[in-house]
């Protein structure tokens, strides 16, 4: 984004924000991990012989003491395949709906930055989010029960297909549209505001990793705060029991603040604070610096 009046080249967009994906989802598994644990008892029920967590701390504690340091990366695969290709349509997304509402200047309003980036997360919710979500959160879900069933990634996808048919994987696409449309809208129009001051106080000249990297974890915080509600939502509706425990999301919303009280929809910020203040900066970063690199390789930087 060294040009921010420029129009971004499709093809450009699409490599840069997959390989921008891939690194943030892989660097900053952990904390996704440690989220989805505590969501999803966030409903008051567990499964028989799960354990309670009072914390991310104790969360991974537990986890390492009952299934050893890589079950922290339980579902790593499907959600780093899944980062890779959402980040890639999410930017895809973002830069051809900006191009279409740039003003004759070329450049792009805080409004229309927003509504840019909510086609963006709700285009991505749609067609990678969704499946890849519910997936990576049914592996975590199975790996702590008792008896778990699913043995890998590729297994336990042919599983849940074979149970619950294709809508398996599409479970609690609402709050996934919700939360990705509201994610990106927020994202996207905090990061350009917070680039564009630190672009004013920087001058002239491409703005250096660091300050990109700043940006994108400023606008990280204030998605966090701002969303958590329909993440927690999404979560409990992808659980193993959410057919038996929920009507809609509506419901769900619902039983969760009647079981743990209003502040339960905030459970698990702490760990996706961590995640998107540092996936924020990285894939940011990671996308400008790679558009950068193969626009000057394309000989259209």
């Amino acid at each position: 984004m060294a040009d921010k009046t420029k129009k971004k080249d499709p093809v450009l967009s699409l490599l840069s924000g997959t390989f921008a994906g891939a690194v943030e989802g892989i660097a900053t598994y952990p904390t996704e991990y440690v989220k989805t644990r505590l969501q999803l008892q966030a409903g008051g029920k567990l499964q028989p012989g799960e354990p309670r967590f009072t914390g991310p701390i104790d969360c991974l504690v537990k986890t390492y003491r009952h299934h050893g340091f890589f079950a922290i990366y339980t579902g790593v695969g499907a959600l780093a395949i899944g980062n890779a290709a959402k980040a890639g349509v999410r930017f895809l997304t973002y830069d051809q709906i900006a191009n279409l509402l740039r003003d004759d200047q070329g450049k792009l309003s805080g409004m229309r930055s927003l509504l840019a980036g909510l086609g963006a997360g709700m285009t991505e919710a749609a067609l990678v989010v969704t499946p890849s979500e519910t997936i990576k959160t049914k592996l975590i879900h199975d790996k702590n029960s008792p008896t778990p069933k699913y043995n890998g990634l590729v297994h336990g996808t042919k599983a849940i297909i074979k149970e619950e048919g294709i809508g398996g994987v599409y479970r609690g696409v609402g709050p996934v549209m919700a939360r990705q449309g509201a994610n990106s809208a927020v994202r996207f129009s905090t990061y350009s505001t917070f680039r564009q001051w630190l672009q004013t106080w920087h001058g002239d000249g491409p703005l250096p990793a660091t300050h990109t990297f700043a940006a994108g974890a400023g606008a990280g915080i204030v998605t966090v705060y701002t969303t958590m509600p329909l993440d927690v939502v999404k979560t409990r509706m992808q659980g193993l029991d959410a057919r038996t425990l929920y009507k809609n999301s509506f419901d769900c919303l619902l039983k969760v603040v009647k079981a743990n009280g209003i502040f339960s929809l905030w459970k698990g910020t702490t760990p996706r604070l961590a995640r998107l203040i540092f996936s924020g900066g990285i894939v940011f970063t990671v996308y400008e610096k790679t558009y950068d690199l193969l626009g000057k390789a394309a000989g259209k930087a």
